[in-house]
């Protein structure tokens, strides 16, 4: 009988670690299959939004994208920071993920009609994931050291604040529910800027941005990317196939691949300065950059099946180019917090000029309304001006460290 329990309990060690205390975590950590997992399930919930704003490109469906998108992306952030600060690659592990899932794929379910007839569901279903949320985060507190305690009774009370304000939404009409909705999105980030803001040397330390975080995000952006060559295909499916709407939607396709190299190649896999500013700013813009790829993707569905008109629809035009323009300037504000911006400012800064201008630009182009196809062309250029300047820099700065070398060291005499 006692060698029988010493191997259950061994057994258990093994597969059922307690949450990792604040602090603990590994700083150089690589991303697993579990994480990847979970990403794709919530970038579903993200398709869900972008497919249910493709029908509906008016301020009001935009508005509702933007709460609905902004809980959906919380409540990644905050189950994601969790399994970082928290979290082991076992049993449990793979438990607290289920657990998350199963609330997750109705939710996604709820979502095209969370503005109406099903937006009681979502509320109370938004309500029991985070309630989840903060049952974790309260068994992880239970572990934490004095000098942490701060911030644990932080993220459980503010958690479970929004899973009590998302269940007592249900009970509000239709269009009060949804302005409630992002009401509690912006108190809840605003709630973790001052957190991290005002937290001890040690506690800051412990909520810093790793490889693995850094990892995370950039693996969303690509995730969500995807969305962009589904509104492509979705609006291919939906029209006959000709010349021109094919054109056009290879072009998108294009503009679409213009919003990876933009992130990619100035910001993403960079990991910010380690300071409480970069660490906050770095987080909380990664949230209107992944909404504005998503609603990229929802436009590119009308801008396919409008291929052979004279304009542009309005509101695909205002969604594209606006989105277009939202990700050229927050990666900037991304390229400002990382660590190579002081010492690349070379490029850096005369870029996020040039991004700026751009950005205005892409605006402008939403505003005309050419045709589809010279909308989609015109968005591929103007994302190829920022890159070409990039180009041209690293190349003149490489020409110029060469002709260095080669003429060796000056003599003294």
């Amino acid at each position: 009988m006692t060698s029988r329990h010493e191997w259950w309990a061994r057994l258990r060690r093994q597969l059922w670690h307690p949450p990792r205390a604040h602090g603990e975590q590994p700083r150089e950590r690589v991303v697993g299959p579990l994480e990847l997992f979970y990403d794709l399930v919530v970038v579903v919930l993200v398709a869900q939004a972008a497919h249910h704003l493709a029908g509906h490109l008016t301020w009001h469906g935009l508005g509702e994208f933007a709460a609905v998108f902004a809980l959906v992306w919380i409540a990644w952030f905050n189950g994601s920071l969790h399994h970082e600060l928290h979290g082991y690659d076992d049993a449990r592990g793979r438990s607290v993920f289920l657990l998350q899932i199963l609330v997750l794929v109705p939710l996604g379910a709820f979502i095209p009609e969370a503005g109406g007839a099903r937006g009681v569901a979502f509320a109370v279903d938004a309500g029991v994931l985070f309630a989840v949320l903060a049952v974790l985060w309260l068994l992880a507190a239970r572990g934490d050291s004095p000098e942490f305690r701060r911030p644990s009774t932080l993220f459980v009370t503010g958690t479970a604040v929004c899973a009590v304000v998302l269940a007592a939404s249900a009970a509000l009409p239709a269009d009060a529910r949804v302005l409630t909705w992002g009401l509690l999105g912006v108190a809840y980030l605003a709630g973790f800027a001052v957190m991290v803001g005002t937290a001890t040397p040690v506690q800051a330390v412990a909520l810093s941005v790793t490889d693995a975080l850094t990892e995370r995000f950039g693996l969303l952006i690509i995730i969500v990317l995807g969305e962009t060559v589904t509104g492509v295909v979705d609006g291919l499916a939906h029209e006959p196939t000709t010349a021109l709407t094919l054109a056009v939607g290879l072009v998108a396709v294009v503009v679409g691949f213009g919003a990876w190299w933009t992130y990619f190649d100035f910001a993403g896999h960079r990991r910010p300065r380690p300071t409480r500013a970069s660490t906050v700013q770095w987080m909380l813009v990664h949230l209107p950059l992944t909404a504005a790829v998503a609603a990229m993707g929802a436009a590119m569905v009308g801008l396919v099946e409008h291929a052979h008109d004279g304009r542009t629809p309005a509101a695909t035009a205002w969604a594209l180019c606006g989105g277009t323009a939202v990700v050229l300037c927050t990666t900037m504000a991304l390229a400002t917090t990382l660590r190579v911006w002081r010492p690349d400012r070379g490029l850096y800064r005369p870029l996020s000029r040039t991004c700026v201008v751009v950005a205005v630009a892409c605006v402008g182009v939403g505003a005309v309304r050419p045709a589809p196809l010279v909308l989609g062309l015109a968005l591929v250029l103007l994302l190829g001006v920022p890159w070409g300047l990039a180009v041209g820099y690293r190349l003149s700065h490489e020409e110029e460290s060469a002709a260095r070398e080669a003429s060796g060291p000056v003599e003294r005499h």
